[in-house]
């Protein structure tokens, strides 16, 4: 199944989570896993993703993407193979299509339960 992409990115690793993380949190809504991506990080919260990329010479400008959970309609994980070394998660949103390579080192099923989790106890 082929959509529009609307996002395409690549979390490279799980990493600790950002303590600055916490400024753009809600009251109640808790940093659960972060993962490094080109720039700078994605970060699973109990009630959303969010993507932040730094930019600019410096990266001290950042952009920061939201998806709450409840934009989730359906996903898809595909595992890496043996020539094809990255496996993907793939996001239906209200916002269209979303591409999320993963590196060889992340956890593609740990991601597939984490947003079954978020996205299904909802």
């Amino acid at each position: 199944m082929e959509a529009a992409e609307v996002a395409s990115w690549m979390f490279a690793a799980e990493v600790p989570i950002p303590a600055d993380v916490n400024n753009i949190l809600i009251p109640g809504e808790q940093a659960v896993a972060a993962y490094k991506t080109f720039r700078d990080s994605a970060i699973f919260t109990t009630h959303r993703l969010i993507v932040r990329d730094s930019q600019g010479i410096r990266g001290k400008k950042v952009e920061a993407y939201s998806l709450p959970y409840s934009a989730i309609n359906m996903w898809s994980s595909e595992n890496a193979g043996t020539l094809d070394f990255t496996a993907e998660i793939a996001l239906w949103t209200r916002a269209g299509y979303i591409k999320i390579k993963l590196g060889r080192g992340v956890d593609v099923r740990r991601l597939d339960q984490l947003i079954a989790h978020v996205v299904l106890n909802k």
